[in-house]
């Protein structure tokens, strides 16, 4: 017979998993993130790929980074100081956050759907007591945004309660929840983070420590975790080093962030990254570090410095990203320079690279279109149609700045087309541009990600059935040039000892899917 056990979980359970499909319930659906193949190669029966039940939002036509995380040990205002992280880390999710604390003896968890100062008032920090804490942000997929799926989660299990905190997507977390529902296992939702929960809880190991990297030796994927108890925090990072994770420490505090921008908000001061394969144990005893997993290469997500990270952070070994996004820009200037009047942002994350091509190139810069940062996720378009309405709600043009010019507009990325599309034409039917040069300062997306984060199909990936010639005569640009491949990688440290994952352009995948086939996945999602 096999063995029963169950994780008596919180209130509710929350999900972070890593979908650019929708599903839909448990019940009658499966509890994958993605469309995939059973270990025998075949289509899996409970799973469905809904694209198109659910609209997508009109403004976005970007990847989507899916979570943030924060954790800090000893510190008396530890919810505050979580509060305040993730405040900082608002980029990397916006649909919900969530932090759990905890006094010594007892924790406490208080979470909801929206942006983080919304959520966190003076009054809900006040329900946070305790030295240690942790917080989350979540940033969620179409069709999926709802209260079950903030983080962290907590539960309690036979050595007392743990509450964890995850961003990344485990690729084999299908195999692994099957593996557990066999052995008796009852799952509440479709979370990544809930099978690590499971797998904690199942493990032999002889203390705590033990049973989470015996947990984590059975996952594949990406992962950088806080995991809190009652008395300890615990920061893990998977063996590859997807994502970032860096220690930071403020009045003899220690904090854990996605980000450095998290500590700087704090006064917190950067100690290091979080290696990958290690475990950072921090209790009354200080801060121990062990080797919990080992690769034997990183694969450093590439599209950090592109557009998920914020631009003044310094991430995989202390690179600061708005410096590597200029040069990005620079480094276009060179590869695909054009006769122009004006060097034109799409902003946010074109401001960067535009700053580096009026650099190199010598041509002015300036904001020709305007970015309306209070833009929400749904509208309702009126009866009567306006030429432009899904990008006109995010950005307009300054006509007085752009009528009768030669623009080259940057950009980080395109993705669909369809809002690259639309600004072309809006900059010329509204703003009057005589002619636009769209430049774009990352190779072209020709594969979906696997690893965190929230990206569209193969097949609606422009860039993965059609040439650049033919990406530019769909959004009508009068030229249109990416930035190759080599000259990304030349900008980045250690790329040549193949440090990061670059998938996304090159269809490389640095971590397996086990029991699938890769040519199977891709046929799949397309």
């Amino acid at each position: 017979m096999p063995q029963y056990f169950m994780v008596q979980l919180s209130s509710s359970i929350y999900n972070c998993s890593s979908t650019s499909t929708v599903h839909k319930k448990r019940e009658n659906k499966c509890g994958r993130a993605k469309p995939h193949f059973t270990k025998t190669g075949k289509q899996h029966s409970r799973c469905i790929s809904p694209y198109g039940l659910y609209p997508h939002n009109l403004t976005n036509d970007k990847f989507r980074e899916e979570c943030g995380v924060f954790g800090i040990f000893g510190h008396p205002e530890a919810a505050n100081m979580t509060y305040l992280g993730l405040h900082a880390l608002q980029h990397r999710g916006q649909e919900g956050a969530g932090i759990c604390s905890s006094d010594g003896r007892q924790m406490f968890i208080e979470k909801s759907m929206g942006l983080v100062a919304d959520i966190f008032t003076e009054k809900r920090l006040k329900k946070l007591p305790g030295y240690i804490a942790i917080g989350h942000n979540r940033y969620s997929t179409a069709g999926s945004s709802s209260l079950k799926n903030v983080q962290p989660i907590l539960a309690n299990f036979s050595l007392g309660s743990l509450a964890i905190a995850h961003n990344g997507n485990i690729v084999n977390a299908g195999d692994l929840r099957e593996s557990l529902e066999d052995e008796g296992a009852i799952f509440q939702s479709t979370s990544d983070s809930e099978v690590m929960v499971h797998l904690i809880a199942h493990s032999k190991g002889e203390n705590f420590h033990d049973r989470v990297i015996q947990a984590l030796k059975e996952v594949n994927g990406a992962f950088s975790l806080v995991i809190l108890r009652e008395n300890e925090l615990l920061a893990v990072r998977d063996p590859y080093g997807v994502r970032p994770l860096c220690i930071g420490q403020v009045d003899g505090a220690f904090v854990i962030a996605s980000e450095t921008c998290a500590l700087d908000l704090i006064d917190a001061q950067y100690i290091r990254d979080v290696e990958p394969g290690e475990m950072v144990i921090v209790n009354e005893k200080g801060l121990t570090s062990y080797r919990a997993l080992v690769s034997e290469k990183k694969a450093f997500c590439i599209f950090e410095f592109i557009y998920f990270a914020r631009p003044d952070s310094y991430i995989f070994g202390g690179q600061n990203v708005n410096e590597i996004r200029k040069s990005l820009g620079r480094l276009l200037a060179q590869e695909s320079g054009v006769e122009a009047d004006l060097i034109v942002p799409v902003p946010d994350s074109g401001v960067p690279a535009a700053l580096g091509y009026s650099d190199e190139s010598g041509l002015p810069f300036d904001f020709g279109l305007i970015r309306n940062h209070y833009v929400g996720r749904t509208f309702i378009e009126p009866k009567q149609s306006i030429r432009h309405f899904g990008v006109k709600l995010k950005l307009n043009p300054v006509k007085k700045l752009i009528e009768g010019k030669r623009l080259v507009v940057i950009d980080d990325s395109i993705v669909r087309g369809t809002t690259s599309k639309k600004i072309v034409k809006m900059l010329r039917e509204t703003g009057g541009a005589k002619e636009v040069h769209m430049r774009i300062s990352s190779p072209p997306t020709v594969m979906p990600c696997f690893y965190g984060i929230d990206t569209p199909t193969r097949q609606e990936l422009i860039a993965s059935s059609h040439s650049v010639d033919e990406i530019r005569k769909y959004i009508t640009a009068d030229s249109l040039a990416y930035l190759s491949i080599e000259g990304l990688r030349s900008l980045v440290k250690n790329a040549d000892d193949y440090d990061y994952c670059s998938a996304c352009f090159d269809n490389e995948y640095p971590i397996s899917f086990p029991g699938e086939h890769l040519e199977q996945m891709e046929f799949f999602f397309t």
